[in-house]
């Protein structure tokens, strides 16, 4: 640090705020500052440590991920084993980097019907940059369009909880089902408003199952899911099968990621699609489209057209006059 002399010295100074201080005795704000006096220097570690992390070390010429070179990686790694070493900390197997892979790209994109995708879109014709119009798409996803997979590995969470104190998981994934249905609401990650079978589940659902067979997973999100699934299809002439978040639930809580991170994961995933369908939107020219043709219009429930009349004002305006007096009734 440079020196400098005098009274810029004493302001400029560093201040130690890991030294004890008599926090008890006031101080009063009326007395003349000696800014000449100099201040305690702070230590460098609690500048250091202010933003101190484990995932990446950045210095000239050398970055590091989780402690491994960047150009070891490069070539060596796919982006989705990247992806868990970023978020997990050390290098997933191949069987595991496998399936995060598979669940990131099922959920990878579902056309502008998306609310996401298509509020991305619609930003891009309006002039902003690419990534404003994929943020756009990115925000819209929260708990109701975006949330059901990180809702999902709650409820399996809860049903091996059930099923750890006791339970059979059938039974209890009957009592779980009858639960919601008494409360009138709908179990997350089963149904779809568009498919009437979506067509993600069974590859997911194979992969997992192959590797709960080779003991590389666990296997009770994959009980738990299943079980859910038929107490479901009980007694209805159509199942309500699994769709892409009760498929990627089950993925990412075989895997041991959190329920929040299941939903960052999504996010992740899903981004992709919103940058496609934007970038596509920004290269097709298009300008300012709303979210219907130009030739149709919103229908309108209003009253109908009716002309403004105002009401006549009481006798006596502003100026004590009547009507035909100097002033106005109405008070214009």
């Amino acid at each position: 640090m440079t020196r400098r002399s005098g009274d810029q010295e004493a302001e400029t100074a560093p201040q130690d705020v890991t030294a004890p201080r008599d926090v008890t005795a006031p101080r009063d704000v009326t007395a003349p500052r000696d800014v000449t006096a100099p201040r305690d220097v702070i230590d460098s570690r609690e500048v250091t440590d202010w933003w101190a992390t484990a995932v990446s070390r950045i210095r000239p010429g050398e970055i590091l991920l989780r402690g491994y070179p960047v150009e070891q990686l490069i070539g060596q790694m796919s982006f989705a084993e990247t992806i868990w070493l970023m978020l997990r900390g050390e290098l997933p197997t191949r069987t595991q980097g496998r399936l995060l892979e598979a669940a990131l790209v099922a959920a990878v994109d579902h056309g502008p019907q998306a609310p996401s995708i298509a509020a991305a879109r619609m930003a891009a014709t309006c002039g902003v940059g690419l990534n404003n119009a994929v943020a756009t798409g990115v925000n819209l996803l929260g708990d109701v369009h975006g949330g059901a997979g990180q809702q999902c590995m709650r409820v399996l969470a809860e049903l091996e909880r059930a099923v750890a104190e006791g339970a059979d998981v059938d039974d209890a994934a009957k009592d779980l089902v009858a639960e919601y249905r008494a409360a009138g609401s709908h179990i997350p990650g089963f149904g779809h408003r568009f498919h009437p079978y979506d067509p993600r589940r069974t590859p997911l659902l194979d992969l997992v199952g192959a590797a709960v067979a080779d003991g590389a997973a666990p296997g009770w999100a994959l009980r738990a899911g299943t079980a859910l699934e038929r107490a479901l299809a009980e007694g209805r002439s159509r199942p309500v099968p699994m769709n892409i978040d009760g498929a990627t639930a089950i993925v990412y809580s075989e895997l041991g990621f959190p329920p929040e991170l299941g939903r960052g994961l999504f996010v992740l995933s899903r981004s992709v699609g919103i940058l496609s369908h934007a970038w596509e939107e920004k290269s097709g020219g298009a300008r300012i489209k709303g979210p219907i043709p130009r030739r149709l219009l919103p229908s309108y429930e209003g009253p109908a057209p009716r002309d403004l009349i105002r009401p006549e004002g009481e006798k006596g305006g502003e100026n004590g006059e009547g009507e035909e007096g100097t002033g106005r009734a109405d008070g214009a």
